[in-house]
């Protein structure tokens, strides 16, 4: 299994770091790149993810308020320079927080955390039946 993710983040810099991890990453399926958020969310509206890599800070709509834009959530792996933001990160039910700049085993990390986590989401139907 291969979870499906793409990547949120006005940075081009931070898109190419992210991008390398997550096609080095066994356990990902790399799918798309965005720089904003109304791109991102184009792209949604017609294929689904397991997983988002997601920067806060962004111009015009940031990352809170782009989750707060859609009806399915998927599983977030916030991805920002600011510490502050980590509380709130998880008050959005977010998966990992990954402080930049990042590093290869934190981002390994973040992504077994993503991993198990639909691991248990899969099973969760089967074991009720």
């Amino acid at each position: 299994m291969k979870l499906s993710c793409i990547i949120l983040d006005d940075s081009s810099v931070q898109r190419m770091l992210i991008n390398k991890l997550a096609t080095m990453n066994p356990s990902l399926k790399l799918i798309g790149e965005f720089s904003n958020a109304f791109e991102t969310k184009k792209f949604l509206s017609f294929n689904s993810v397991d997983l988002i890599f997601l920067d806060v800070e962004m111009p015009v709509l940031n990352g809170f308020d782009f989750l707060d834009t859609l009806k399915v959530k998927p599983q977030i792996i916030f991805i920002t320079s600011k510490r502050e933001y980590a509380i709130k990160a998880f008050d959005y039910d977010a998966t990992d927080y990954i402080q930049k700049p990042i590093n290869s085993e934190r981002f390994t990390t973040a992504v077994q955390k993503a991993f198990n986590k639909q691991l248990l989401f899969k099973q969760e139907p089967e074991d009720n039946t």
